[in-house]
């Protein structure tokens, strides 16, 4: 059973672009009020249609990579059924099937295990959207 559950919402600007937004720094503040330096879960979740969580690499090209790739797998053209808001918007919802929603962390005494290179991001290619929220849970 666990001891606590905790919850906060973050109000990200992603802006008017397709971006990686990288939100390692505000899980790690999160869990140093939230965890106090004990072991449970992180769990990130994006309750918006067209918007992921992924554990990547940045800041050294894997954003953009990642970026490009999507292009590759959904390009924003006008094939997709779904035709509301920017041209090539169907794609947007699309994104959820492949970069989900949503990613659950390991926490030791109150610390993400990552990677060396991981870091949690948020990824939002609906340029028709510029603010989001991503909701952190810690469970321990």
């Amino acid at each position: 059973m666990s001891d606590s559950f905790t919850t906060r919402v973050l109000n990200v600007a992603s802006g008017s672009r397709e971006r990686v937004v990288d939100l390692t720094r505000e899980c790690e503040a999160f869990l140093r009020e939230a965890a106090a330096d004990r072991d449970g879960l992180l769990n990130l979740f994006v309750p918006h249609a067209t918007a992921g969580i992924a554990i990547i690499e940045t800041g050294a090209g894997s954003d953009d990579d990642l970026l490009a790739a999507l292009h590759t797998l959904l390009p924003a053209d006008d094939r997709w059924q779904h035709r509301h808001g920017s041209p090539g918007h169907g794609r947007d919802h699309v994104l959820p099937a492949i970069v989900p929603p949503h990613a659950t962390l390991p926490v030791v005494a109150g610390r993400m295990e990552l990677g060396t290179w991981q870091s949690v991001c948020l990824v939002d290619t609906n340029i028709s959207k510029d603010n989001r929220q991503v909701r952190l849970s810690f469970l321990g």
